[in-house]
């Protein structure tokens, strides 16, 4: 009995030798594993370092190469300069040999060329002269003498807007376009119609694609011709019956500056008279004086322009009557608004300043005021106010 007890102690204490063996065994595994692996990550960062040095060797070596032809260009603008100045010296001295020449050739030749070529330019003044008065078909033959009344017509929108008739059709309707900018125009069957209290339940509004900017539009044969917002020196024509663009172009020269210095809101202003379509605008070029160019509705083109003595400064408004610009001053604080500058493009009337004609009874500044030359009459928009001034004409001399 003793004997199989000896035998079970021995057979287990075995047993348990080997496990202990197999643990051991399975450790040095995981260690030389992890070993291994460690290696590995070391070989690939040591590799990631070595490259990461090639890499700094090479942007170094692509610098030093970038820089060095930076250094030959600029040798070689130095180098181009100076060639520049050589062939400028050059030119120089050609220049005094040619007026030496010059000079001492007989002048009579010179003289007989210079008269030609005056005779040649009178010539063509006189003939660009003809083609103006034919293309304005000077018919006018009354100048603006006075303003006799105004009538306030109605009270309604802001400080800026415009109202007008279209002088190119025979209907009555009134237009009322609110704003110095907006897309929507107010159409309203006669005067009658717009002056009622609840006028604007009766307009029939039409919305425009693109929105106006300023107050110089102009509605004339059935098209509205305006500013577009937002951009210098567009001029777009709209129908108004379809609401659609019909044409568009670019007024040169124009949008830099207001029109008007007191109307700063307003870089074009279109206009109607007796001739057709005007453009009125203001120049840095010309010292901020008044530049009027007539431009054809249907091309949507420029026909002429004329630089004019009219000063922009202190100048609220403007219009065209019978081939003639009417500039309209005030003082920046407002009062009475007078009429002091004159132009007439055919130079039947020289321009003249200070004609001593005042806008009567009435304190305040006008955002547009435009000559209806089928009524003979002004409609102003003054503060809010829709304001029409009856004016008296005489022959011209």
């Amino acid at each position: 009995m003793a004997a199989l007890q000896v035998h079970v102690l021995l057979v287990a204490s075995l047993v348990s030798s080997r496990a202990a063996g197999q643990c051991l065994l399975q450790d040095a595994a995981l260690l030389s594993y992890i070993d291994q692996r460690f290696l590995s990550l070391e070989k690939r960062l040591q590799k990631c370092n070595q490259d990461v040095l090639e890499y700094v060797e090479e942007f170094r070596g692509f610098s030093t190469r970038v820089l060095s032809q930076l250094a030959g260009l600029s040798s070689g603008k130095a180098e181009l300069q100076r060639e520049l100045q050589g062939l400028l010296r050059r030119v120089e001295r050609a220049q005094r040999d040619i007026d030496y020449f010059g000079s001492a050739t007989e002048p009579n030749a010179c003289v007989e060329v210079h008269q030609d070529l005056l005779e040649q330019q009178l010539l063509e003044e006189e003939e660009e002269k003809k083609r103006l008065k034919l293309m304005l078909n000077a018919s006018c033959d009354h100048v603006l003498a006075g303003i006799r009344s105004l009538k306030v017509v109605k009270k309604t929108g802001g400080k800026h807007g415009s109202w007008m008739k279209d002088p190119g059709k025979k209907h009555a309707k009134i237009y009322l376009l609110s704003g110095s900018v907006n897309n929507v125009i107010l159409e309203f069957a006669n005067i009658m119609a717009f002056m009622e209290n609840n006028q604007t339940l009766k307009a029939r509004r039409v919305p425009l694609p693109l929105p106006w900017e300023g107050t110089g539009h102009v509605i004339y044969q059935g098209f509205l011709f305006y500013h577009r917002h937002g951009s210098l020196n567009e001029i777009i024509k709209f129908n108004i019956q379809r609401r659609k663009v019909a044409g568009q172009m670019l007024l040169p020269g124009a949008g830099r500056i207001p029109a008007y210095q007191l109307s700063a809101q307003t870089k074009i202003d279109l206009a109607v008279d007796e001739q057709g379509l005007w453009a009125l605008h203001a120049e840095p070029e010309t010292g901020g004086n008044i530049v009027i160019t007539k431009i054809n509705p249907s091309a949507m083109a420029v026909e002429h322009s004329w630089d004019t003595p009219c000063s922009s400064r202190d100048a609220e408004a403007a219009f065209m009557a019978c081939n003639t610009l009417h500039v309209v001053y005030n003082s920046p604080s407002g009062g009475s608004s007078r009429i002091q500058c004159v132009y007439d493009v055919l130079g039947a009337l020289s321009a003249y300043m200070n004609p001593g004609l005042h806008l009567p009874k009435r304190q305040g500044s006008h955002s547009t005021v435009h000559y209806n030359p089928k009524e003979k009459q002004l409609f102003a928009w003054g503060d809010g106010y829709q304001i029409i001034y009856k004016l008296h004409t005489e022959q011209k001399v």
